[in-house]
């Protein structure tokens, strides 16, 4: 899988988006069937169950099972951040990826916890993008390429990919799609992020406002992304649809991870029927993003780190999702009598 050189590279990610496929209904079929022989009252593991079946549909493995889950960090920086939209400043991009490699951050802990791989991508982080307040933040073909790049996170065998991301102002410009993409205002889609004071949200809702009027009510999906965005949600865009076609379950772990989803989503409704939202993040705007997706998350900690953090905790549940479906015994094996008629 690879886009061409050519002169309109949109074209080419809208062609994958219009050819990824649907569900393995075999595998679930087989799921289901195993699922009603296991030595417990029928539904009685509720959603473990059906993420057991969400396995099966877009990995094709039945029983379903996890052997390489990995948490993918895309870490940029922002030219909005020099705007006082962040109650951090860009420096922090560096030193935070170089953490992320010194096992110090709360993503490797967490990682490290539950069996899950981590591979952290520099996009250029000392070279932040314009600001999106005055400028785009890509061209077409510099966005279609930092997808691609996202695309090859999927290289060497991973069977579960969680989504992760760093990069200081960040939930500015992920507001600033989520805006251009739905709607409303942009108070709707901003908050304190990383502990902005009350000054430092206005600034947020004003870098907000004046990205999504240069958009002049341009509603194509990717042109809002290269407009608005920022490298790391290109690059998780691209990654989510590479692991539909290549049949690798995706799980999104909070704010700014969502923008990036609801790109592909905003592209084709069903495209992220292959995504397992991990939690609600204490950023306001993502329960409101999750609700216009009808997407429903595992858990609310009132986490808002990123990192991945969120989603690497539900590939722990995952993962014991898989295990005991597929190593619970049944009724026969275990000589247990089924209920009388």
């Amino acid at each position: 899988m690879s886009l061409s050189d050519t002169a309109l590279p949109f074209e080419d990610i809208r062609n994958l988006v219009k050819s990824m496929p649907g569900p393995d209904d075999e595998a679930v079929g087989k799921v289901k069937a195993r699922d009603a022989q296991l030595t417990k009252p029928a539904g009685s593991l509720g959603r473990l169950e059906d993420i057991a079946e969400w396995l099966a549909a877009w990995s094709g493995n039945a029983p379903p099972k996890i052997s390489r889950p990995m948490v993918a960090i895309f870490a940029t920086a922002h030219g909005v951040a020099e705007e006082g939209v962040s109650a951090f400043p860009s420096s922090v991009n560096r030193q935070m990826v170089e953490n992320f490699a010194a096992g110090g951050a709360a993503i490797n802990q967490i990682c490290r916890t539950y069996d899950v791989g981590l591979k952290v991508f520099d996009l250029a982080v000392d070279m932040p993008t314009p600001s999106i307040t005055r400028e785009d933040a890509m061209d077409e073909a510099n966005c279609a390429a930092t997808m691609a790049y996202g695309m090859e996170a999927l290289a060497g065998g991973i069977d579960l990919i969680c989504l992760g991301e760093m990069g200081i102002g960040n939930t500015t410009v992920a507001a600033a799609v989520l805006n251009g993409l739905f709607g409303g205002r942009p108070e709707d889609w901003i908050g304190r992020g990383t502990g902005v004071d009350d000054e430092g949200l206005a600034r947020k809702r004003d870098a907000v406002q004046e990205a999504v009027a240069r958009l002049n009510g341009e509603k194509d999906p990717l042109e809002i992304l290269r407009r608005t965005g920022g490298r790391e949600i290109a690059a998780m865009a691209g990654l989510i649809i590479a692991a539909r076609l290549q049949r690798v379950p995706v799980i999104v772990d909070g704010f700014v991870t969502t923008a990036a989803a609801a790109v592909v989503y905003a592209m084709d409704p069903a495209g992220l029927d292959h995504c397992l939202f991990a939690h609600v993040s204490a950023e306001q705007a993502h329960a409101k993003a999750l609700d216009h997706m009808g997407k429903h998350a595992l858990f609310d900690f009132g986490m808002r780190l990123g990192e991945g953090t969120g989603a690497a905790l539900a590939a722990g549940i995952a993962r014991a999702a898989a295990e005991m479906h597929s190593g619970m015994a049944t009724f026969a094996d275990a000589g247990v009598s089924v209920k009388a008629d």
